[in-house]
């Protein structure tokens, strides 16, 4: 198949240094292009075709309207549209842009982060996972600040597993909510961060924003509202079930967590990594990957969580092997106690 899309203008950035960007279009969805005088020629099969001129449209479309291309960003668009055929270069764009929330402006300042809010715009459930500091649970928060505000929904509900991380903290004296509040005081610090103190008491009151464990959300159906579920991976599979069927009508939810920072008990299975393989490749689901270069706290955090993965890939590594050894040494042994078959004289043979 072969289609062509008219690209007047900006056909030098679309090229990228030495032709990256264009070869990154042919070699991600399989098709070859070929300059003309005033629009660009694709071959390929069906699919591949109509993808990339749909990328290539929005891009000339941009264009036309304005927006200039910095070749490193195009390139970091480029790399997201052709390996993820849900997205579209126009949503990441536009994703990038400013926006108010409350008396605070947020910028996306990663790929992935633009990614992150461009899914929670066009998807009613959103996971977002990786490393702390990433920005995933301060993002939800955003845009569930914008949403209320818009009045697209009527209240905002956020929620998290109440587990200490490694210690016991005892007794905790007041009311029940005083008793989970210290779990979920990050959630309350991202609020404080958007909107007044005084405008958030008086949400809080009238239960327009309501924070509280997950262990409150059992038996109730959250319609018209934005669900944020923090430290998702401190869940059981049970509660991860139970929090993901509370979504009523007119609803969007968005459940956070970080793999590596598990703070279950031993031998209970985390319901992110479940809920993981349970969901993906299901339509209307979104999940978006963070890594350490979306680490937007001190410049230390992203070097302590790249020093961790080392770690853990290396002693995964040794641990498969000290695996594999004793599985040889076992077996080494099983052949030596093994009774060795008594040999067939020929007058039994006969």
């Amino acid at each position: 198949m072969k289609s062509s899309v008219q690209i007047s203008r900006g056909i030098e950035s679309l090229f990228g240094t030495r032709d990256e960007n264009i070869r990154l279009i042919e070699n991600g969805l399989h098709v070859r292009t070929r300059l003309l005088n005033d629009s660009l020629e694709i071959e390929g099969e069906d699919a591949s075709v109509a993808r990339a001129e749909a990328i290539l449209t929005d891009y000339a479309q941009l264009v036309r309207e304005g927006h200039v291309f910095n070749n490193g960003d195009l390139n970091s668009y480029l790399r997201v549209v052709t390996a993820d055929a849900d997205s579209s270069l126009r949503r990441l764009v536009e994703s990038g842009k400013q926006r108010n929330f409350g008396k605070k402006v947020v910028t996306p300042k990663t790929m992935n982060q633009r990614r992150y809010v461009d899914a929670i715009e066009h998807y009613d459930l959103v996971f977002g996972v990786g490393p702390a500091g990433t920005g995933k649970t301060y993002l939800a928060v955003a845009m569930g600040i914008s949403a209320l505000l818009a009045k697209r929904v009527s209240r905002i509900v956020l929620t998290r597993p109440a587990v200490e991380a490694g210690e016991r903290l005892g007794f905790l004296p007041g009311t029940i909510q005083e008793k989970v509040d210290p779990y979920l005081r990050p959630l309350y610090d991202a609020l404080y961060d958007m909107v007044e103190a005084e405008k958030i008491e008086k949400l809080l009151e009238r239960n327009v924003i309501e924070v509280a464990p997950i262990a409150f959300m059992r038996g109730r159906t959250l319609n018209d509202s934005f669900i944020i579920m923090d430290e998702a991976q401190n869940s059981t599979p049970e509660q991860m079930k139970m929090i993901l069927t509370r979504q009523g009508f007119n609803s969007k939810m968005v459940v956070t967590g970080d793999p590596t920072q598990i703070d279950l008990p031993n031998g209970l299975r985390s319901g992110l990594i479940e809920v993981i393989d349970v969901l993906r490749g299901i339509d209307g689901i979104s999940f978006v990957p963070f890594d350490d270069r979306d680490v937007v706290r001190h410049s230390l955090v992203q070097k302590i969580v790249k020093a961790y993965e080392r770690y853990n890939e290396l002693i995964g590594a040794n641990r498969q092997l000290s695996l594999k050894l004793t599985d040889q040494n076992a077996e080494a042994e099983s052949a030596k106690t093994a009774p060795k078959p008594e040999p067939v004289s020929e007058n039994t043979a006969a």
